[in-house]
């Protein structure tokens, strides 16, 4: 910002017209007085045609504020009526489209009317010619404006010194008011009033009073300055006395706020009946916290040491209930079956109530979602009235979880093991670690090796947590584990705990579970509690058969609470006192049409078309595989989303029957003039496991010999090349899926005949289970044949003139005798 002096010359510019049309530059934020050189940098496109306007002509332009800065295209009424009139000195443009132009105010001149707005402003303006009365009174404010603008310029450091020295030469009163209100830090609206005020004298006044105003504000700013500074200074001051004062009572032993903590932690020390180790190590800790300053990290981080050391329950137990009728009361209200984790708890309590002190059991629980793990280790909480914790491990993969870490990173924390034994606030709690099989492992280490001495019965009794760095006794706890399947548990683990599968619930149980439990849970969540609601068993197995497709009962619980949800929209329309029953004909209604369909059995017999029993993570399913002969070369086709091992099984199978082709009766070189083609239906569903190698067998004889299989009959085993039947798993889950499916005859190895007691007898005595030993024998029973010794001796399925006639032939046939 420059000023235009001209010295003491007293003679006027040549005469401009008093009134005439000129452009408008409308400023923002900024006032510009006359005899004031300042540079403008302009951007919008109707102001920097007013620039290009004026530079064509006389140069002049008039430059007066705008009302509101915000305000892009202002309207003549934004406009202040007043101005500076001015002239270009200087206009250059910018590479970003900006124009920086140098103005200088000439003379106060104010707008008469707007005569056009488009492309720009142009206005008609007149000066205005200022008064200027000499008198005492004028004299005696120009001396009290250069002398208060000199201590405004000493309290305002943004003003250089210089400008005093300039001012004080000026001696025209019209300058120096223009000068002085320049270069104050004042509103717009009251740099405005200075420039509209057309009396100098009065001018004058209301520059002098906002500039006693502005020197006032300066002044109580340094006020608040020293006052602060002056704080600091005092406050830094404390802090050094009182690290002095510190110092000396750490000399005289004087007690204070930090000697009495330090005492309570003493006195909590002694009362806590720790391990003589643990007692050692926080008598330590203490002892070397005393000898350190209260404001140091490092204090906080011993006294957070031995906070823990205090916190954490040492030899305190809760009492247990050993009530064994009690305890089965509890058990059997709370979960439906369970048989053998119900008898292991049970078992447990005997023993205890026996024994004084015995290690406290771990057990896992291993079943697919849904079955009621985690719910039964809350029910073995209170059956023994132990206090419950639990810890998820799902997704965990750094080793320090488990044990925490070191005291030497900032943050430090103990393992989540101590933290939940904090938590429990007894020694001996049931600790659920839930999801032992979705633990993870990376460079941070292997969370499930660090669990190793967690679940081990000989170990635990001296865990060693990194942060603690003492031993804790964990062997009184009751630790439970939780996990959908054994291959994500590392075997070192599995061989620490006990095994209890949980393998899913039969139909049955859960037409029990529900009635007993799911439906009047839902009935008091979605607010029908004293609603006459029903549910007919016909619901429940629609429900569990076309709407769910599990092992345990969650989704089942979501099919009822959406039927819940239903009728209570039906309440709020007909009122309470309706009653609903719902009916397996009805269910559709409220849950829309059926999402799943369970494995049925054919109509008829079939060749070529076998029943075969699968295990899956959601229970058993009835399994068709289906083969089929063509002419070719020999080629075996197996499709239907098959694993590895299940396509091994049909290779075995293919080279059971190539060996005893002449025996069946069939081609001994049919593989060399046929293709195969074996095939399992729902494709899009990976099956795998060797279990369907006898079902692959009896379909590969039943289409090359023509014969038939029998419909109603299921079977499950492992074959070998030379014929024999291996055991199988999940044999209670298959079976329940052949009593499903309606199945009348189920073909089980005979090393699987000690595991029928594990099947409800519900089940069992529905069907006819037969052991075999031997795939012959499992042809004899399944396929349909007139004849089960001559069979073996029959002529090819070429030879045979007529496959309807045959299977007219095989339907007559004697049903196959029953193995109990």
């Amino acid at each position: 910002m420059l000023f235009k002096y001209d010295g003491d010359k007293k003679d006027n510019p040549p005469p401009i017209p008093t009134s005439r049309v000129i452009p408008l530059l409308p400023l923002r934020d900024i006032i510009v007085f006359p005899h004031m050189v300042v540079p403008l940098f302009v951007g919008r496109e109707k102001s920097i045609k007013a620039l290009e306007a004026s530079m064509r002509h006389e140069k002049e332009i008039l430059l007066a504020a705008q009302m509101k800065a915000k305000t892009n295209d202002p309207t003549p009424d934004e406009i202040f009526k007043v101005g500076s009139l001015s002239s270009i000195i200087q206009l250059l443009r910018l590479p970003d489209g900006t124009v920086k132009v140098l103005v200088e105010g000439k003379q106060r001149a104010r707008i008469k009317k707007f005569v056009e707005s488009d492309p720009f402003f142009r206005v008609e303006v007149e000066e205005l010619r200022e008064r200027t009365e000499s008198s005492p009174e004028m004299e005696a404010l120009m001396r009290s404006i250069h002398a208060s603008f000199e201590t405004y310029v000493k309290l305002n450091k943004k003003i250089p010194p210089e400008m005093i020295m300039s001012t004080a030469s000026i001696d025209e009163p019209t300058r120096l008011s223009d000068t002085v209100a320049a270069h104050l830090n004042l509103k717009l609206n009251d740099k405005q009033i200075l420039m509209e005020t057309e009396s100098t004298l009065e001018r004058l006044r209301k520059l002098y009073e906002l500039m006693q105003s502005e020197i006032e504000i300066l002044q109580i700013e340094r006020k608040i300055r020293t006052r602060v500074k002056k704080q600091m200074e005092r406050t830094q001051k404390e802090y050094y006395l009182n690290e002095q004062m510190q110092a000396i009572q750490k000399e005289l032993g004087d007690k204070d706020d930090y000697k009495t903590e330090l005492t309570e932690l003493e006195e909590r020390l002694k009362k806590k009946k720790m391990s003589k180790e643990a007692m050692e190590k926080a008598g330590k800790e203490l002892r070397k916290l005393k000898l350190m300053s209260p404001m140091s990290a490092e204090a906080t981080v011993v006294r957070n040491y031995i906070d823990w050391m205090l916190s954490l329950p040492w030899n305190e137990y809760k009492k247990e209930k050993l009530d064994i009728e009690e305890a089965e009361k509890i058990l059997e209200d709370d979960h439906y079956g369970l048989k053998k984790p119900k008898e292991r708890i049970i078992e447990f309590l005997a023993v205890q109530a026996l024994v004084q002190k015995i290690k406290g059991p771990i057990l896992c629980f291993v079943g697919p979602p849904g079955v009621g793990k985690t719910s039964l280790a809350r029910s073995i909480a209170r059956a023994t009235s132990r206090d419950f914790v639990r810890l998820s491990l799902g997704g965990v993969r750094d080793e320090a979880e488990i044990r925490g870490h070191r005291r030497t990173y900032i943050g430090a924390l103990p393992g989540k093991i101590i933290q939940h034994m904090k938590k429990a606030g007894t020694g001996n709690p049931v600790f659920l670690l839930d999801e032992v099989d979705k633990m993870s492992t990376d460079f941070r280490g292997d969370p499930s090796a660090a669990l190793l001495e967690v679940l081990d019965p000989e170990q635990n009794n001296s865990f060693n947590d990194h942060y603690l760095d003492v031993d804790y006794d964990l062997s009184r706890v009751m630790f439970i584990t939780t996990a959908n399947t054994l291959p994500g548990i590392p075997l070192p683990l599995q061989d620490r705990m006990e095994i209890i599968r949980l393998p899913g619930y039969t139909d049955y149980e859960k037409l029990n579970i529900a009635k007993q439990f799911l439906l009047a849970k839902q009935l008091l969540e979605n607010g029908l509690e004293g609603i006459d609601v029903t549910f007919s068993d016909s619901a429940y197995k629609k429900i569990m058969d076309h709407y769910t497709r599990e092992a345990g009962v969650r989704n089942l619980e979501r099919e009822i609470a959406s039927v819940c949800r239903k009728i209570a929209k039906k309440v709020l329309k007909d009122g309470k006192e309706i009653k609903v029953r719902v009916t397996g004909k009805s269910i559709s209604r409220y849950l829309g049409i059926p999402k799943f369909r369970r494995g049925q059995l054919e109509e008829e017999d079939r060749v070529g078309l076998a029943n075969g029993l699968a295990w899956t993570e959601v229970g058993g399913e009835l399994l068709h595989i289906e083969v089929t002969i063509m002419p070719g070369k020999g080629k075996l086709i197996i499709t239907g989303k098959l694993g590895e091992v299940m396509q091994e099984s049909a290779q075995a199978s293919l080279s059971y029957v190539r060996s005893r082709a002449e025996l069946f009766g069939i081609d001994p070189s049919f593989h060399e003039t046929k293709d195969i083609h074996i095939h399992v239906p729902e494709g899009a569903t990976p099956k795998d496991g060797p279990s369907a190698g006898i079902t692959m067998a009896t379909a590969l004889v039943s289409a090359l010999t023509c014969v038939p299989v029998r419909r109603d009959t299921a079977m499950t085993g492992e074959i070998t090349l030379r014929g024999r039947v291996l055991p199988i798993g999940g044999l209670k889950e298959k079976v329940i899926a052949a009593h499903r499916a309606k199945v009348s005859h189920v073909l089980i190895p005979e090393d699987n005949e000690k595991d029928l007691k594990d099947i409800p007898k519900a089940i069992r005595s529905t069907l006819a289970f037969h052991t075999v030993a031997h795939t012959d024998e499992v042809l004899r029973l399944a396929l349909k044949l007139s004849d089960p010794d001559s069979f073996f001796k029959g002529p090819t399925c070429d030879a045979r003139p007529n496959l309807d006639d045959q299977l007219e032939t095989s339907q007559t046939g004697e049903e196959a005798p029953t193995v109990n």
